[in-house]
């Protein structure tokens, strides 16, 4: 008798449990934001961040750093109104250190998320690093680790770490990676070397976890500073486009049947690209449990969020995303880049 009591109860707050740690309609969002030179108003020592200083032509100070932390989290808020559930993963990029990660945490208009922080600091010589907030009452840290993509022979060159962090949803164990690769300065071709080693550190990594931990589902995310058809992307990361087709093990791009219909997350000189990315392993876009949704309602599983209050809405850049500043002017907007999700269920 006492036995089955007990077992009665077990199971009452495991249900309630449950209920508690799914997303809105059982369904759990995935985000990745390229938060656009989110710096906080003090010098740190050894990093380039002089353009973000009180001192500066900017005059980057408090009261503009309070609107830049509202402005983004006023994007993640309207994502959640949406899709009836905070996201559970939020990926983000161009961040200054774990300080302004905790205001982003702790602002009114997340408050409810109760989000935690995986952070480490990378090398990149403008201090700026990749990070992850995740919900604690729907995602189960287990470990993390910063990667770093080193090129060889060239010991003073540095960029961002791939941010590695794994736990349970649900309790099937997922890895999240978060990328920042390096920019295209110099030219597209010129550079294109340097985002391929970063898509090789990323590759490694995934393929490493997965042959560890057999059944584990990876999403690696990211601005990947190319476009899903290209080098970096198409061939060393080896993520295709047809869901049907990825095995367990390889790789699946939700945002490149997207890109080549012409959708974009960031525009320059008139043309529309698609660097944010977030891509899947065949145990994520096909299951068995948990994998991508699509509502009926969308045509692909990838979503950009491309709102209209996102976007200037006169002049020269009239649809681009609304930034931040265009040149040294504040715009109060909020990033250069829009941010983009996927569902799970």
């Amino acid at each position: 008798m006492r036995k089955t009591v007990y077992l009665l109860l077990f199971a009452l707050v495991a249900t309630a449990f449950a209920g508690y740690s799914k997303g809105g309609d059982g369904k759990y969002v995935v985000m990745f934001y390229n938060l656009e030179n989110l710096f906080d108003t003090l010098k740190s020592q050894g990093v380039l961040d002089g353009e973000y200083l009180p001192s500066a032509a900017k005059g980057w100070n408090s009261q503009k750093y309070w609107k830049k932390n509202n402005n983004m989290c006023e994007v993640v808020r309207r994502i959640a109104e949406e899709n009836a559930t905070f996201p559970t993963i939020i990926g983000v990029s161009e961040i200054e250190n774990r300080n302004v990660l905790e205001d982003i945490a702790a602002n009114p208009k997340l408050a409810k998320a109760n989000y935690r922080i995986v952070h480490y600091d990378s090398p990149d010589y403008r201090g700026v690093d990749v990070a992850l907030l995740y919900r604690p009452d729907q995602f189960k840290l287990l470990g993390s680790r910063a990667v770093p993509v080193d090129r060889p022979g060239y010991p003073n060159w540095k960029t961002r770490d791939v941010l590695m962090a794994w736990g349970t949803i649900e309790g099937e164990t997922f890895c999240f990676m978060v990328n920042h690769w390096p920019s295209r300065r110099g030219g597209q071709e010129a550079s294109e070397h340097l985002r391929v080693l970063a898509a090789s550190v990323a590759k490694h990594a995934a393929d490493s976890i997965m042959q560890a931990m057999p059944g584990i589902k990876v999403v690696i995310m990211g601005d990947l500073n190319d476009d899903p058809i290209d080098k970096s992307v198409l061939t060393t990361l080896g993520a295709g486009g047809d869901a049907a087709a990825t095995p367990a093990t390889g790789l699946f791009n939700p945002f490149l049947p997207m890109f080549r219909r012409g959708y974009g997350t960031l525009a320059y000189d008139d043309q529309w690209n698609l660097f944010d990315n977030i891509i899947v392993s065949g145990e994520v876009a096909n299951g068995p449990g948990l994998k991508l949704y699509k509502p009926s309602r969308n045509k692909y599983y990838g979503n950009i969020f491309d709102r209209p209050f996102l976007k200037q809405t006169e002049g020269q850049y009239k649809h681009y995303p609304l930034r931040t500043f265009i040149g040294d002017n504040f715009m109060n907007g909020y990033s250069d880049h829009f941010p983009v999700f996927i569902i799970i269920k």
